[in-house]
């Protein structure tokens, strides 16, 4: 069977187009940038498919040819620079499942998520149950999945978070701890999605997909810290107020493309729980769910597992305090250092309005590129020409004022530790 996978380099996408594979499937890749995709799974065929531009079925049909299922992957939390939920989950996502019906595709399978509900806490859950509602009314053999929170061994948005908050040192911050959550296994999923794409396999059919016994956030993080090897730890409840800045500064961040699972819809949904009925899927499927420990156990953690729990905090204030250096020195140079890097200039027999000109120049580009550095889309570009321009700012400080090199604060001597953060900061900057 020829099936296409929208969403399918993300967490549950991948997932299943490798459960499909071993299946012997033939899988067509779809999502926004296929270029990594197409090197990470090139058994897949790949095709470009921005939910943000098929908001009719005239513009997904053509990228149905041949194409005899469809697997639903695709979505996005919160609102943001780029994400849409109304568009992506509502009219994107209903205007797929309308090509499906009028050119035939019988089989669509869509995943949506455990409390999807018109009446949610969030854009998010009610445009999910929107998309269930438009799937139900056609005449189709769909399959709605409601999984609950999954762990896999890759983590990316929530679970990330989850293993992050389980790597860091002293004592475990948490939001909500006792917010009750049931877990779901990757493979568990997978494996149903393979299950519903069989012959014979029962249609217009929706299933939550749990372990039935839930844990709290505080259980589950205390869980993730074991797994990855480290000693127990003190919970702590963050305070109200902190928590309200903490998701103020996430949903800012959000608008300039960064999709932090702190955000406020992360956080209502936790705290609005997250809890559903197995009990038809695991009769429907025959599939026992693995528990919590039974999961964890049956992927045993990695030093790169413990890397990622001990990096996860540290690249977003590596980020930040790049920003910050490279907008203080941009400023100092136009305040408080005006007058000495005017005497290095002269020095150097640089005087008058050519000094001006590289003095001022050099502090506003310093000042753009931290500036930058915040928008998630310049990010990649802004750390390359940091770590391109660093090396011509020592050659010039070199030649215009070598006596800098003896200087005991090292103005140019702390530059090469600036190189190494932002080379570090370059290499982990992928969030999946």
């Amino acid at each position: 069977m020829r099936v296409l996978v929208t969403g399918a380099y993300g967490l549950i996408g991948s997932a299943c187009l490798a459960r499909l594979r071993r299946e012997g499937h033939a899988l067509v890749g779809a999502g926004r940038a296929i270029a990594a995709a197409q090197r990470r799974f090139p058994y897949a065929r790949w095709i470009e498919a921005d939910f943000a531009r098929l908001t009719n079925a005239g513009a997904w049909r053509p990228l149905l040819t041949d194409i005899d299922a469809v697997l639903n992957c695709a979505g996005v939390l919160q609102d943001g620079v780029g994400d849409d939920t109304r568009l992506v989950h509502v009219e994107a996502t209903g205007a797929l499942f309308d090509a499906c019906a009028q050119i035939g595709i019988r089989r669509v399978i869509h995943i949506s998520a455990i409390g999807a509900e018109r009446a949610g806490p969030t854009g998010f859950s009610r445009t999910k149950a929107e998309a269930e509602a438009h799937l139900r009314q056609l005449d189709l053999d769909w399959v709605i999945l409601r999984p609950a929170l999954v762990l896999a061994p890759a983590v990316y948005g929530g679970t990330a978070m989850l293993r992050g908050l389980a790597g860091l040192p002293w004592v475990t911050p948490l939001i909500g701890p006792a917010s009750r959550i049931q877990v779901v296994s990757i493979d568990d999923v997978a494996d149903t999605v393979a299950f519903v794409l069989a012959p014979g396999a029962p249609a217009q059919a929706s299933w939550e997909l749990a372990h039935p016994h839930p844990h709290s956030l505080g259980e589950i993080v205390a869980a993730i810290r074991r797994w990855l090897g480290f000693a127990p730890q003190q919970p702590i409840r963050v305070p109200r107020a902190v928590e309200a800045v903490v998701t103020m500064a996430a949903d800012a961040l959000g608008w300039l493309g960064w999709r932090s699972p702190a955000r406020s819809t992360a956080i209502a949904q936790l705290a609005h729980g997250v809890i559903g009925d197995p009990a038809p899927w695991s009769a429907a499927t025959g599939i026992k769910p693995q528990s919590l420990d039974e999961l964890l156990a049956n992927s045993p953690a990695s030093l790169q597992d413990r890397w990622f729990a001990r990096l996860y905090v540290i690249k977003p204030l590596a980020i930040g305090a790049l920003a910050l250096f490279w907008i203080a020195t941009g400023a100092i140079a136009l305040g408080p250092g005006r007058a000495p890097s005017m005497a290095h200039l002269s020095e150097a027999g640089v005087r008058g309005a050519l000094a001006d000109i590289i003095l001022i120049g050099g502090a506003v580009f310093d000042i753009l590129l931290g500036l930058l550095l915040l928008w998630r889309r310049a990010t990649r570009a802004v750390l390359i020409t940091m770590l391109a321009v660093t090396p011509v700012y020592v050659l010039v400080g070199t030649l215009l004022a070598p006596q800098l090199w003896a200087d005991p604060l090292g103005p140019l001597t702390k530059i090469v530790p600036m190189l190494v953060a932002t080379l570090f900061t370059l290499a982990v900057l992928e969030e999946r």
